[in-house]
């Protein structure tokens, strides 16, 4: 159907302005509920003001009669549909004044309508059709004013003032330009609430992203050591049942640390803004990963002391060995590690290599596990760089800024 745009899954159908269809409803307005009580106050102060003018010029105007009135309350009727049909409305409130004026019926508030429906409509986007409905009403009160009157009532009137034309232009003028610049301000609104929109979106996809990394990189680890652990404890339950219950314990302390950083996650979200409980893990903790590698048979070799960090790239380097351990657990055919930690004044370096060979089609680690540090390192200003080795093997090699830039705030 010409003008309607198509409807997809639950969007209510909106319109657009092209064609034939340039008069229907305007989509912003769509919906919008009827102004009656300013669509009857106007029309009550247009037929009082009209009532006023022609006590006021009586014998130089056509008295108002029962046609007057119809007109002046078609006029300011029109105006309920001013933001369902403002194109509309527009012309019509034109039409009527202009069909007011060329019956010799007395100056008044008439124009007051016309001036409303202009108003709307350009500040709805339709400023063409405010123009030309304002341009044939200063057009039309040339030529009665100035030609038609010798055949129009009321009967003996003479050329009004030129001088007057120019006062009707100056405010037809002035009409527009407060209408446009409302309309300016208006849009000016419409993007800033836009673009608060998107930036509440970014930081809850953000926050979203933060806590999927977390989730992942705490119960990936975990899991895969009492994945280890389990099985090492089925195979040995009968033959060494004091080398299965050390699996049964390892298992027990892995769950329990893993369901202790889960639960502070989720406190995070019911309590947003408040203090974690436990402060988050990071670089002093790597002797206890290096423990918990050790309990899921992987051996794993400490170079280098870490430096001070900001506690934001402390976690994320502590989340990348972390997630690189647990890659070469659960990937690797090599039961060995090691983990290099080298820093200067700008950077900090983590190499975490393993001997291999890959014992899955997941060599290196899963597809989020990698995106895991990547986006941990792009966040904090550093890169990730992840594959195999020529001599065989995986490494990670990490490179993260000492001097975190804050992130500017969203608007």
């Amino acid at each position: 159907m010409d003008g309607e745009q198509g409807v997809r899954g639950d969007e209510p159908p909106r319109w657009r302005w092209r064609g034939a269809s340039w008069w229907r409803r305007s989509d912003e307005w769509q919906g919008a509920r009827w102004p009656w009580p300013s669509t009857l106050l106007l029309t009550f102060f247009v037929l009082a003001g009209s009532n006023y003018a022609a006590r006021q010029q009586a014998g130089e105007r056509a008295d108002l009669d029962a046609f007057a009135r119809v007109l002046l309350v078609i006029g300011a009727g029109l105006l309920l549909w001013r933001h369902r049909r403002p194109v509309l409305v527009v012309f019509g409130t034109a039409a009527a004044a202009m069909v007011y004026l060329g019956a010799g019926y007395p100056y008044g508030p008439v124009f007051l309508a016309v001036a409303l429906a202009c108003f709307n409509a350009i500040v709805a986007g339709h400023r063409k059709a405010a123009w030309t409905a304002l341009g044939m009403l200063w057009a039309g009160h040339v030529l009665v004013a100035h030609w038609l009157y010798q055949w129009l009532p009321p009967s003996g009137d003479s050329a009004a003032p030129w001088g007057q034309e120019g006062v009707i232009a100056a405010w037809v003028v002035a009409i527009v330009a407060v209408s446009e610049l409302a309309r300016t301000r208006r849009e000016q609104w419409a993007r800033d609430r836009a673009e608060r929109a998107r930036a509440a979106q970014r930081r809850a996809d953000d926050e979203r992203l933060r806590i999927a990394r977390e989730l992942h990189d705490v119960l990936a680890h975990s899991i895969s050591v009492i994945n280890v652990q389990a099985g090492v404890g089925l195979a040995l339950l009968d033959t060494d049942p004091e080398q299965a219950r050390t699996a049964l314990t390892t298992i027990k302390a892995a769950s329990k640390e893993a369901l202790g950083e889960v639960r502070q996650v989720l406190d995070t979200l019911r309590t947003p803004g408040n203090a974690p409980r436990a402060p988050a893990p990071g670089l002093d903790r790597l002797p206890e990963l290096v423990s918990q590698a050790a309990g899921a048979g992987l051996t794993v070799e400490l170079e280098g002391s870490a430096p001070g960090l900001p506690p934001g790239a402390d976690l994320a380097a502590f989340r990348i060995v972390q997630e690189a351990l647990t890659n070469v657990v659960r990937h690797s055919g090599s039961r060995h590690a090691r983990v290099r930690l080298d820093h200067d004044s700008g950077a900090l370096r983590l190499r975490i290599d393993d001997d291999g060979p890959a014992t899955g089609t997941d060599a290196g680690g899963s597809g989020n596990g990698l995106a895991g540090m990547r986006e941990r390192a792009a966040a904090l200003g550093g890169t990730i760089e992840a594959g195999p080795r020529p001599d065989g093997g995986f490494r990670v090699l990490a490179v993260l800024p000492l001097k975190v830039k804050a992130k500017e705030d969203d608007r």
